[in-house]
């Protein structure tokens, strides 16, 4: 009996979800402080800083508020865009063609667009989540886990509360979705093609590490916006353009703020989610059918 060749094992449609789930575990604490910086008016408060903080208020698990949310957002957002990207290049790449560049960029578009929307409730608890010890105690929502926050969210602010920020959220998803997917694909092509690299965990982690720096300079700006629109009280922001006026009175910087954190945040999560998701694809992943 022929030795399979596990690289060339085609994962399955959850695998994304799975492996970006399990990439948020690691890094929610960074993903926590993102928050909190991107949320502050003013104040030059660092990373470190806060980190300190919220452990002194809130003990070493204060770090992990709202990790159920991360979770659920994770399995929501993330396991949509993988399982379209993955679906669709599957069936377009079953003859043994290459996708062209612009091919995967529309796909990871179409993809990010639409497990941004699909995420957007979690998101938004996620947000209400970390954020909420920063408040004062009478004003805290104090969600349980991520369904009580989005059982309250719906039940006491309606439905479309839930999806408040969607546009951004989409808009962020598509830019992220692009910088990750399409371009970790890409990279891990061309980085094949030098003859310096073989399919193994070194060309991952080399591949996802380009693709997560080009995803966090992609989405900073509209990661900054989306997280103010969903933190806000309701009717706060009248659109986009309000919410960008607001920021933009802290100067051009207020629209990075956290980036460093963001930088830090996504850049890891990205680097594990793709080697999580490849080790999977290896070991559980479907053998490809004979030519």
């Amino acid at each position: 009996m022929p030795e399979i060749d596990k690289t060339k094992r085609i994962g399955r449609w959850y695998f994304g979800g799975v492996a970006s789930a399990m990439a948020a575990c690691c890094t929610h604490p960074l993903d926590l402080l993102k928050v909190h910086l991107q949320t502050q008016q003013g104040g030059k408060v660092s990373l470190a800083q806060m980190a300190v903080k919220v452990v002194k208020n809130d003990g070493i698990m204060g770090l992990y508020n709202g990790i159920s949310a991360s979770l659920l957002r994770q399995m929501t957002y993330s396991l949509t865009r993988f399982a379209i990207y993955e679906t669709v290049k599957k069936e377009l790449t079953k003859d043994g063609r290459n996708m062209p560049f612009y091919e995967k960029v529309g796909l990871a578009s179409i993809a990010g667009a639409s497990g941004g929307f699909v995420g957007t409730p979690a998101d938004l608890v996620n947000v209400r989540m970390q954020n909420d010890v920063k408040l004062p105690a009478a004003e805290r929502r104090n969600y349980k886990h991520a369904i009580d926050g989005l059982y309250q969210v719906v039940s006491k602010e309606g439905t479309f509360k839930a999806f408040n920020g969607a546009t951004m959220a989409c808009s962020r998803a598509v830019f992220v979705t692009v910088g990750q997917l399409a371009c970790y694909d890409q990279l891990k092509n061309l980085l094949l093609k030098t003859g310096f690299f073989e399919d193994n965990l070194y060309l991952h982690l080399t591949s996802s590490t380009l693709a997560g720096t080009i995803a966090t300079f992609l989405t900073q700006p509209l990661d900054v916006m989306k997280t103010r629109m969903m933190n806000a009280p309701t009717g706060y922001y009248k659109s986009i353009m309000s919410c960008a006026i607001d920021i933009g009175k802290n100067g051009p910087f207020g629209f990075f703020k956290g980036f460093v954190p963001a930088f830090v945040r996504l850049g890891p999560h990205t680097v594990l989610t793709f080697v999580f998701f490849e080790q999977i694809r290896l070991n559980l992943g479907d053998d490809p059918k004979p030519q």
